[in-house]
């Protein structure tokens, strides 16, 4: 009889689970009559309540000891051995006050070099050995070597390096493969999805953490000016440049390159470089090519600011404006006209120029993309051609050389695809500094590539030429104007 009122007692607790709360209650009130019932019922009734009060369907409390004991060892394991440590090191010239002083030097010496080195992480993404990590973590290194999770060095090979997009790939070399991490599609992730990082912070080894996408889309992060960061509160710290964000797949989505911190560790604030920018980068450095190439179509952008969206009557400030078209240009074929406003590409949305310039980047050059545009008021579609920026009548490059600021500056006159590699605006004009020698007057005047020299002791720079020819000349007094990232700055100085 017993057995018999225990599989009509649990039979309605079962069916409790899809009825109202009063049943529920009379169900509880039956159980005070059988205090040998009140466990199994109280059990049964808790899994209902704790199941109800989750937010989704398909999401309840852990059921069983083999989904209490979930974890992400096995995602690890797969995925870690292809996350490498990276160390680069270069020495650095100690400048004394006493330099070239004969007494000074007689009895204390000349001033030694001294060696520099930096940690960072990198991941293994081709099993020949090709390494993507972040610019900053080998910047001016003379050597960089490299540490696999089990323990092998390698001495590597830079490929490629990219400041403006703080990325970099390596190249070690072994007889066998190296396990890789397969580089995933970062714009299908969302916020919230749980993801893995995996690094080197503060040098103590590989370590993981755990965490979900806080935020997409995040730019002006004071780390790169044309990227399009994932945020994170899985823990970065130093030590984490370079490393893997990973999805639930085992999936490369990200490259972690910086933290926000006011005290030097991570607060749950993290940011990363997403993978179809690694992607495009990757294979950039696979073919072999000596920089970064974006696609070129001949128009530059500028932000739609408020009072530009409502002078366009748009609901509000989103897209990029067309700021100038390069006559005879990929744009200019296709219709695209200053005053426009780039909203889509490729049928993605295009929220602002970082957007923009970002998706642009990952798109392959001798490919058409499909552009959504406000042209007068209307929508619009127009398929532009993506193709190799022009090198133009571009002139030898010139190291200079005397006694003037300049000296150890290599420089050149721009060109659209120089232009592109140094991260100015391909409709620039001038002769920029190309690259610096870091031992030479002109790193210590703090020149920088990408500076473009407009006038030097009142004459007119715009040829490379003219300013080899002034920075000869016998004086101690300099005057010149130099732009940076559109600012005019002027110096005078005693040399």
């Amino acid at each position: 009889m017993r057995v018999k009122r225990l599989s009509l007692v649990l039979i309605c607790a079962l069916m409790a689970l899809a009825v109202v709360p009063a049943a529920r209650q009379a169900l509880a009130e039956d159980a005070k009559t059988d205090p040998g019932l009140s466990d199994v019922l109280t059990d049964l009734l808790h899994g209902v309540e704790g199941e109800n009060a989750t937010s989704g369907p398909d999401k309840r409390v852990p059921f069983g000891r083999e989904e209490v004991q979930l974890s992400f060892a096995p995602l690890v394991k797969q995925t870690a051995p292809a996350v490498v440590n990276v160390y680069a090191s270069q020495t650095a010239k100690v400048t004394s006050p006493f330099e070239g002083d004969p007494f000074f030097e007689e009895f204390f010496g000349r001033s030694q070099p001294r060696a520099q080195s930096s940690l960072g992480s990198g991941v293994l993404v081709d099993p020949t050995g090709v390494i993507v990590t972040n610019f900053h973590v080998i910047k001016e290194a003379d050597q960089v070597k490299v540490a696999t999770a089990d323990g092998r060095e390698f001495d590597s090979k830079v490929l490629l390096k990219d400041e403006t997009l703080d990325l970099a790939v390596l190249k070690i070399s072994s007889d066998k493969p190296f396990p890789v991490i397969a580089i995933g599609d970062s714009d299908a992730l969302e916020v919230g999805d749980l993801l893995l990082a995996i690094g080197n912070p503060f040098g103590v080894g590989q370590t993981t953490t755990s965490g979900i996408v806080s935020a997409l889309a995040r730019s002006h992060i004071g780390v790169s000016d044309s990227s399009f960061f994932i945020q994170t509160d899985a823990a970065i710290n130093p030590g984490n440049s370079g490393g893997a964000l990973i999805n639930m797949g085992g999936q490369l989505v990200g490259i972690n390159t910086a933290i926000y911190s006011r005290s030097g560790g991570s607060i749950g604030i993290g940011f990363a470089i997403p993978s179809n920018m690694v992607r495009a980068f990757a294979d950039a450095a696979k073919a072999g090519l000596e920089f970064f190439e974006r696609p070129y179509i001949g128009a530059e952008f500028e932000a739609v600011t408020p009072q530009i969206a409502e002078s366009l009557a748009m609901d509000k400030p989103a897209g990029a404006l067309v700021s100038s078209v390069e006559e005879a240009g990929p744009a200019a074929k296709a219709g695209l006209k200053p005053g426009d406003v780039v909203l889509s590409l490729n049928g993605k949305a295009v929220e602002s120029i970082e957007a923009l310039d970002y998706r642009m980047a990952t798109l392959s050059i001798g490919t058409n993309a499909s552009f959504g545009v406000l042209s007068k008021g209307q929508q619009a579609t127009m398929d532009i051609a993506l193709e190799r920026a022009p090198e133009g009548a571009r002139a030898a490059e010139v190291t200079l050389h005397g006694r003037s600021p300049f000296s150890g500056a290599k420089v050149a006159e721009l060109s659209p695809r120089l232009a592109q590699r140094l991260g100015i605006r391909t409709d620039v004009k001038g002769v920029t500094v190309v690259d610096i020698n870091r031992d030479s007057p002109a790193a210590d005047f703090g020149f920088q590539p990408g500076d473009i020299v407009r006038e030097v002791n009142g004459m007119t720079i715009d040829t490379a030429a003219t300013l080899e020819q002034v920075a000869r000349q016998d004086t101690r007094w300099w005057r010149f104007t130099v732009e940076r990232g559109g600012q005019i700055l002027r110096q005078v100085l005693r040399y």
